[in-house]
Order: structure tokens, then sequence, then C-alpha cells
């Protein structure tokens, strides 16, 4: 499971770093540490109870644009089934506070999916998609995604958070339609 956003203090609380933050909600106190394969930080969960679902959760430590190299690089080094690949992504075209699990599709201008699919040679993985809205006038889109979420956003975002992670456990416990089922809005 890999949450896309971009490393450092600077972009932590953008919204482009949100898929970031679930992934680090679903560590609960986890530490993700680097990969000496990849530049990224993983953690190795349980999910669903004793003894549970394995979960290696993952924060690619390259900027969202080339996000790719790192993915692919877990992947084969975890030997993932890209059936099994799940990417936690902040998306433009759903308003906030909307999520939405599918399986496949393209990069629809987002850089980060661009990457992937590059690298993996393919967008057949599961994706959960976490909506930040669309930029508010003519605002460009690449600054939109880098700026900080509103005060007014800030005081919902973690139930956001919260809800993104309960649905990709979800995911893992009891499969897509399920999540979608329940989790799709």
């Amino acid at each position: 499971m890999v949450g896309l956003g971009n490393p450092g203090p600077d972009y932590a609380e953008t919204r482009h770093n949100v898929g970031a933050k679930v992934v680090d909600r679903l560590a609960d106190g986890s530490p993700l540490r680097p990969h000496r394969r990849a530049r990224a930080d993983v953690a190795d969960i349980r999910v669903g109870g004793i003894p549970g679902t394995r979960v290696v959760l993952a924060r690619p430590r390259s900027y969202m644009n080339t996000s790719g190299g790192p993915v692919a690089s877990l992947v084969d080094y975890f030997d993932v089934d890209l059936d099994h690949l799940v990417v936690v992504h902040d998306e433009l075209d759903l308003p906030f506070e909307s999520l939405r699990l599918k399986q496949g599709g393209g990069d629809n201008g987002h850089n980060g999916l661009r990457s992937l699919r590059q690298s993996l040679g393919t967008g057949d993985f599961v994706r959960v998609r976490v909506g930040i809205g669309r930029p508010p006038g003519r605002q460009d889109p690449a600054d939109y995604v880098l700026r900080r979420f509103s005060a007014e956003e800030r005081r919902h975002l973690d139930l956001v958070v919260d809800r993104a992670a309960d649905a990709t456990q979800t995911l893992v416990t009891a499969g897509l339609a399920k999540a979608q089922n329940d989790f799709n809005s």
C-alpha cells in the first residue's frame, strides 16, 4: 500500500500529501523506516486481527512526479502482484471529503499516477482516491495541490484521513467490492 506525496516538512500539510497522511495513519505508531533498496520509507503491519493480513506500507521519498521508480523497486523487492498494489492519492476531480476506490484507470493528469504507470508499465492497480476538490477560479491546479488545506478543511481533515484509512483496511480484509459499497461517496 503506497501513499503518494512529496517529501519534507514544506509539503507535509499540502493537499498533494493526503495519500502519505493516510499511510501514516495506517501505520498507527509503527515507524516507517528507510528501505535499503528503494527511495521509500516502509512499515510492515498486520490488518484484520491476529494473525491478520500482512501489509507493507510505503511512502516514497521522491517527489510526486518521480514516485514511480521507488514504487516499482518496492513491487519488485516484495514480489507484489500488481492486482495487490494499492495506491492512495489526492484527487482533484472529487469534492473535498469524498472518497472513491477503483481498480485501474488512467492518470487523469495526476503526475504521480503518470510516473507509476510509466515505471510499472500499467495502471492496473487499486486506487484509493481522496477528494481535495478543484481549485477556485482560474488558479493553476499545480499550485493548488501544493497549497495547505484551508482552515475549514483542516477542521475535517482528520476525519477524511481516518475514513480513507478505514476504507483501505476494509479493502484488504473484505475486498474491493465491499470497500466500494461501504465507502465510495
